[in-house]
């Protein structure tokens, strides 16, 4: 007996309402059509991110909203969700969720256990009688999961015995992974056993999908701009033929009315974080990407304070605004600070923080008009590197610490954020640095307590 099932898919759509509305017509026009087969849909992640007022003021809530009027049967968490949320705001998200979350390499460090809102796996039984089964994992990050009470679990701690057990019960195997494309290419060798491996992550786009063995892999891109549509035809149970394609979110039809659907996604958003009042502003602090400025120095300082160190560094091309006399909001501050950024305190000896500031000082004319993209970054050139605590000369090359020449076998801590970490351009702060990641708190947030602390409403 012939079967068709289809399978769409979503990944890393990162908030970026401006394409929701075709995209959710697109999968529910799809889901209507299951009369001529099964119609499953799936997100791999990324569902949000916190750059969008709406999914900041809502802590993602609005886009789990979202997807419960589609009627997802299936999605796994990615990253923005993992990491940019606190363990609470995490699971009141999915605790909202109408689909089924499957996170198989996610657990509890207070309890050992897996969330109650995640679940190993799910099987889906087709009106044919074929079972689809389905396992879900996110890209392990181990000490920003940390800083939130998660642990992260390596892939292939998790995956062999969750397929061993799986596979022989149902059809079809399918893996939601937001592992990126090379960990996917990885799985599908190692792995035969998985039939499709719909991945995200990288934000790698599959226009026709990939085949590895007899694994099919698949991706849509990044932010909604395409979404993906799997077709598997069975006989008799088994898979005979098997494809993928994208549509292009651009060429499908508008509809009356989904401009203002999408402007009021920005404005509810930031309406609701402009209620929220942090500070009273007795002049404006201006800032800037190309040099030292006001709203610099007081975040420079906002970062000392809380991460109880002698010195800081930043670039200016975070600041994407001023901040002006008068009521300072939420919206105020997320409106220049968009970056779902983690303040970090950073131990080095006196030889790597030395090391550390000559990579910065090499990359420093690059970068002061380099743009930048992903790791958290959310603006548009890097811009200035700027120390406070810190001086370099650049005729001796040498390094001083509030004026006192580096001890070399001192150690140093120094307080930054997280994309310096996770950005290709100072390796020494990943291979030498010793990080202590300060939870629950975004950049904005600890410049918005400063500055509520210096001048309370």
């Amino acid at each position: 007996m012939r079967e068709k099932v289809t399978i769409l898919h979503t990944n890393d759509v990162h908030s970026h309402f401006e394409n929701w509305p075709k995209i959710r017509r697109f999968l529910m026009s799809e889901k209507k059509k299951s009369v001529n087969g099964t119609v499953l849909t799936f997100d791999i992640g990324d569902i949000m991110d916190r750059v969008h007022p709406l999914s900041e003021a809502t802590d993602g809530l609005s886009n789990i909203s979202l997807m419960n009027k589609i009627g997802y049967d299936a999605a796994t968490i990615g990253n923005n969700e993992g990491i940019g949320n606190s363990h609470m705001q995490l699971s009141r998200m999915y605790e909202k969720a109408n689909f089924t979350l499957v996170l198989d390499n996610i657990v509890d460090l207070k309890t050992k256990k897996r969330p109650s809102w995640a679940h190993q796996q799910k099987v889906i039984t087709t009106p044919q009688g074929t079972k689809v089964g389905v396992l879900g994992c996110t890209a392990p990050f181990p000490a920003t999961y940390a800083m939130n009470n998660w642990k992260a679990e390596p892939v292939d701690e998790v995956l062999p015995s969750l397929i061993k057990k799986l596979r022989p019960q149902v059809d079809i195997l399918v893996l939601l992974s937001h592992l990126g494309i090379d960990t996917d290419r990885a799985l599908a060798k190692k792995y035969p056993e998985l039939d499709v491996i719909l991945g995200g992550h990288t934000h790698h786009l599959l226009e026709h999908g990939e085949k590895i063995g007899k694994t099919l892999l698949c991706a849509a891109g990044k932010w909604g701009k395409y979404i993906g549509k799997v077709t598997l035809i069975l006989d008799n149970g088994k898979i005979i033929d098997s494809e993928a394609a994208v549509a292009k979110t651009e060429l499908l039809p508008e509809a009356q009315g989904d401009l203002a659907e999408i402007e009021s996604y920005q404005k509810r958003g930031e309406d609701l974080l402009g209620k929220r009042v942090v500070a009273e502003l007795p002049h404006d602090f201006a800032g800037s990407w190309i040099s030292g400025s006001p709203l610099m120095d007081i975040t420079l300082k906002a970062l000392e304070q809380v991460t109880h160190t002698q010195a800081a560094i930043l670039n200016g091309g975070l600041f994407l605004g001023d901040l002006h006399q008068g009521k300072l909001t939420r919206e105020n501050l997320h409106s220049i600070l968009p970056h779902p950024m983690r303040v970090v305190n950073v131990r080095l000896n006196g030889y790597n923080l030395w090391r550390l500031i000559r990579e910065m000082e090499k990359n420093r004319n690059h970068l002061r008009n380099a743009f930048v993209k992903g790791n958290g970054f959310r603006g548009k050139i890097f811009g200035e590197i700027m120390y406070d605590g810190i001086e370099y000369d650049s005729f001796t090359k040498s390094v001083t610490w509030h004026n006192q020449i580096l001890d070399p076998g001192k150690d140093y801590q120094i307080a930054t954020v997280d994309n310096f970490i996770y950005c290709p351009f100072f390796p020494t702060l990943e291979i030498a640095g010793h990080p202590h990641y300060l939870a629950d708190h975004f950049l904005r947030d600890i410049v918005g307590d400063y500055f509520a602390a210096k001048y309370p409403v």
